[in-house]
């Protein structure tokens, strides 16, 4: 089983989900989407399994700035966003054998994923 988990070394979620992984004794490769960014393909399929919805940092500022229009904006318009600026990916992102499967972290819902 190979486990890439997306997002930025600074990310308090990031490190939670790092920690649950140690924990449980799960190998993972990180990948800090601000040195290397995603490419739009990876976004592609990322959202093909996940959904534009889940993959948005509404919590970050660059989402907030976007302003109103982004609420009618399509997957197509997402992953163009999300390829601009990695930025508007929720962190963190797990990709399961080269499907994205989880993004966020809860622990139940990590434990389904990937335990």
């Amino acid at each position: 089983m190979s486990i890439k988990v997306y997002g930025i070394p600074t990310c308090g979620t990031c490190k939670k989900a790092f920690q649950w992984l140690q924990n449980h004794g799960i190998e993972y490769e990180f990948i800090d989407t601000k040195e290397n960014p995603p490419t739009r393909e990876m976004i592609q399929s990322w959202v093909n399994s996940l959904g534009s919805s889940p993959m948005r940092n509404t919590s970050g500022q660059l989402y907030r700035a976007l302003g109103d229009e982004k609420k009618t904006w399509t997957d197509e318009q997402w992953i163009e966003a999300f390829a601009k600026d990695a930025m508007l990916l929720k962190r963190p992102l797990f990709v399961k054998d080269g499907t994205a499967v989880l993004v966020g972290f809860r622990d139940e819902a990590i434990r389904e994923k990937l335990g």
